[in-house]
């Protein structure tokens, strides 16, 4: 069927074309001109039809079917080029007028970008970046002091003696009952027994830093409140199931199908323990009775994502050099003596040997007398240079920035910190301080724990009024203590005094109850006037300030 080609050459050509030994392309829409079809192919003359006998469209070899089938092709190749010739033109019309261009370097392509790693959906790369991420910072909180002095500094920032729940009920009676009552009640609130709410408080943060969240279980032991803290492990991340109604579980979290949290998936046994079994199925603990404390990141996150996960590679890589760096400097350390001979004879150092070590060898003020052709020479290893100490500290602060902590904070390091620096540094680093401790801590743990152990208390009717009037509180954080506290005190005394600030901000800031503190200077007072003591100062004039005033005028 070579004939049937259509670059097919005709051995005579068309008659009507008078032409031999031409290219026909075959008529592809029928000849317009046609008028008789001889032995090889159009007797009209028209150049278009070509040839070939058989490939005509009007030819009895060629069915109806095939002819519909050759003319939708056709169109369909002119909508193409139709539609590839309108994009083009799209595309030029958009450079002309400047829109959906790469104007920022960011988003650009070429060499500089070639290799570099994206993350096209943040919430799929958290579900499969937090157990890897937990797991290898667990390992260097334990292991690297620089990562631990991490840990530990968000730890003492956040929590410090424990942030205080204060009632704020209508009734002073009732507020100082209610605020008397919590306090006594701290010292029991942990059901293992090895802490108190505010030790609590730290441990729960220090799982937030390393683990990206931490977990409590709110329940009742003999009527009373207690809080039993949950390993993040417990909290199954492999379970992930669609539920009638639209509910879901994503990573052991339960949504109902407003995507509100509903209940958590809750192994019974925590990971780690001997002689515990292995747990087949996960227990359903309602929202309500859970406390899950994250840093937020992103909406519609579940899980917490470790803090770590910005300098996790650049602290094990630290580590690493420095594992290096040590054996090096031991290596240097060690003296090795060499002795070598021209008539290549050696004699060793007197002493004992012992393979390739010598057992002896010289000592303070040893004076040795070396045979005629003898010689000794020591090893002499390279000394650390300025530079690698520089590259050291400019890695801890990267590592610094990454985890939000001052570099001094971290390090422990104040040989270049002077009282600018600290100062500046702990302004943003407060700043932080206080924004988790109002957004994460008193929202996601603080006000759960007082809402549950208030209605307990109201409840049970060993706090007198309603649930709702018991409800409202306010979150005491502790003081954080200035690098000049002489300077600190005048200048809220000033703004008192200004009426820019109350007194009972003041007191608040520095992590006391107001009315605990006047009641307790109250009674200072009056038990000081009864032995007839007395602590007040008088201010003395300032006369240097005097005189330049009396020169002035």
């Amino acid at each position: 069927m070579a004939f049937l080609s259509s670059n097919r050459r005709s051995q005579s050509g068309c008659p009507g074309d008078g032409k031999t030994d031409q290219p026909f392309e075959g008529c592809d829409t029928g000849c317009p001109d046609f008028g008789g079809v001889g032995v090889f192919g159009c007797l009209s003359g028209h150049r278009r039809c070509g040839s070939n006998y058989f490939r005509h469209p009007s030819s009895p070899f060629i069915t109806k079917t095939v002819r519909l089938k050759r003319r939708a092709a056709r169109k369909a190749v002119a909508a193409q080029r139709f539609l590839a010739k309108a994009v083009d033109m799209l595309k030029r019309a958009i450079q002309k007028l400047g829109l959906f261009v790469r104007s920022y370097a960011g988003a650009g392509g070429g060499r500089r970008w070639r290799g570099q790693a994206e993350m096209p959906v943040m919430l799929s790369a958290m579900h499969a970046a937090r157990g890897p991420l937990a797991r290898r910072t667990r390992y260097l909180a334990g292991s690297n002091p620089l990562a631990a002095s991490g840990v530990e500094a968000w730890v003492s920032g956040l929590v410090g003696t424990g942030i205080k729940p204060q009632s704020a009920h209508a009734d002073p009676s009732v507020r100082s009952a209610l605020n008397l009552s919590f306090e006594n009640w701290t010292d029991e609130a942990d059901a293992d027994g090895l802490t108190d709410f505010y030790g609590l408080q730290a441990i729960m943060v220090r799982r937030m830093v390393i683990d990206g969240e931490a977990f409590a279980v709110l329940g009742t032991i003999d009527g009373r409140l207690r809080i039993r803290l949950v390993d993040p492990e417990q909290v199954d991340p492999s379970l992930n199931r669609e539920l009638i109604d639209g509910s879901r579980i994503v990573q052991g979290v339960e949504f109902d199908a407003a995507g509100r949290r509903v209940a958590y998936h809750v192994l019974p046994e925590r990971p780690g323990m001997p002689f515990a079994h292995l747990p087949l199925n996960a227990t359903r603990v309602p929202a309500d009775d859970v406390v899950h404390m994250l840093r937020p990141e992103v909406p519609g996150q579940v899980r917490g994502v470790s803090w770590f996960a910005p300098v996790l590679l650049r602290i094990a890589d630290l580590d690493s050099w420095r594992d290096s760096q040590l054996v090096r400097q031991k290596v240097a350390a060690a003296l090795a003596g060499f002795v070598t001979n021209s008539s290549g004879t050696g004699a060793p150092f007197e002493g004992e040997q012992t393979g390739a070590a010598l057992i002896g060898g010289l000592e303070p003020g040893t004076i040795k007398f070396l045979d005629a052709g003898q010689d000794i020479k020591f090893s002499t290893p390279a000394d650390i240079g300025g530079e690698v100490i520089d590259f050291a500290k400019i890695t801890e602060r990267e590592i610094a920035v990454g985890l939000g902590l001052p570099a001094w904070i971290l390090t422990g390091d104040l040989s270049q910190a002077n009282y600018g620096s600290q100062r500046g540094g702990l302004v943003e680093f407060r700043r932080r301080i206080e924004a988790l401790q109002h957004g994460v801590m008193s929202f996601q743990l603080i006000r759960p724990v007082w809402r549950r152990w208030a209605t307990l208390e109201v409840l049970s009717g060993r706090a007198s009024g309603t649930v709702e009037a018991a409800l409202p509180m306010k979150a005491i954080t502790p003081r954080q203590p200035w690098i000049d506290p002489a300077k600190d005190i005048r200048a809220e005394i000033e703004a008192i005094e200004a009426g820019i600030m109350s007194r009972r901000e003041a007191v608040t800031a520095r992590g006391l109850d107001i009315e605990a503190l006047d009641i307790e200077i109250a009674a200072d007072r009056t038990r000081a006037a009864a032995l007839g003591l007395d602590f007040t100062t008088t201010k003395t004039p300032n006369t240097d300030a005097g005189n330049a005033d009396s020169q002035q005028a």
